[in-house]
């Protein structure tokens, strides 16, 4: 087969159709950009899980002098020394769990509220003596805080037993759900793509049937036939896909790097780096190459007779 030829016919083809490869273009590239998007995703959630799972505590709140008065776990009263030694005990036996604990006093949690919600008007109005005590655990694995839970919810002098992965769950789920939702629309894309794609090679083929018929007659091969059909759709391809990685080097330079890395209010999370970006491009790029190939291919069994 002469290279100079089927490249030739390639060209030709590709000129022949601008508008409906550009619109293949567009259509790779977006879907594929969708894709490389949700693989990214699914990193900075793993990413996060690893770092904030990491560092999660389980709190148990003591009972004060107000929770005596309104919660009814705390109908027995503010908790007591014997009752805060007795918990602190047993928490340190447990050590197939536990890793750490942590007392916080009513001052130091009034000092931390201060840090985090001094703005609030509610700051003005809160004591120290309205705030309670805690001890902050530190699991071994995080997946074990019902043990916490088991032991101490409704022991006297505990007010209630929280668990930070609880929210943090609830965070993940809501990255979770956003990335589904960007899977969805990078099938229906890559979808749309795909019957581009064969619409197009049906309309090249059907434009130059009668060179397709003289090569037929002079004893051409189906292949030789049908090469240039195959790799204009994965040329095509191939540029959608360029683009596609294009569009993630630049949302990931100009997003995180000169965006939300910036943010005083985001510097707490870690964000993927570019080893994660960089090993999903040559995904990106095979993928672009052999998905309108392998339409190109079955269309023209179907739509050349060859």
């Amino acid at each position: 087969m002469r290279a100079q030829f089927v490249l030739s016919e390639i060209g030709v083809g590709l000129r022949r159709n601008l508008t409906m490869t550009f619109a293949v273009i567009v259509s790779v590239a977006l879907s594929l950009a969708l894709f490389g998007g949700s693989l990214l995703m699914s990193d900075q959630v793993s990413t996060m899980k690893g770092y904030w799972y990491d560092k999660v505590n389980v709190s148990v709140f003591l009972c004060n002098k107000s929770d005596a008065e309104s919660d009814p776990n705390c109908a027995k009263g503010a908790v007591t020394e014997d009752q805060k030694k007795e918990i602190l005990t047993d928490l340190k036996k447990m050590t197939s769990v536990v890793q750490t604990v942590t007392y916080e006093s009513q001052d130091q949690a009034y000092k931390h509220y201060k840090e985090q919600f001094g703005d609030s008007p509610l700051a003005s109005s809160l004591t120290p003596d309205q705030m309670q005590e805690s001890y902050r655990i530190k699991l071994k694995d995080p997946e074990k805080y019902q043990v916490i839970a088991t032991a101490f919810n409704g022991r006297d002098g505990v007010q209630s037993v929280q668990d930070q992965k609880g929210i943090l769950d609830n965070l993940f789920g809501l990255l979770n759900g956003m990335n589904w939702a960007a899977r969805a629309v990078m099938a229906l894309m890559l979808v749309v793509a795909l019957m581009l794609i064969v619409n197009t090679v049906r309309v090249s083929a059907f434009s130059r049937r009668r060179e397709t018929g003289i090569m037929r007659l002079v004893g051409a091969s189906g292949f030789y036939i049908q090469a240039p059909f195959i790799m204009e759709a994965a040329v095509a391809g191939l540029i959608g896909g360029g683009v596609a990685c294009g569009f993630l080097v630049v949302a990931r330079y100009f997003i995180i790097d000169h965006g939300l890395a910036l943010s005083e209010k985001l510097n707490l999370i870690n964000f993927i780096g570019w080893d994660a970006v960089l090993t999903k491009l040559p995904l990106i790029l095979a993928t672009s190459l052999l998905m309108p190939a392998l339409a190109a291919f079955f269309a023209l069994r179907k739509y050349l007779k060859v």
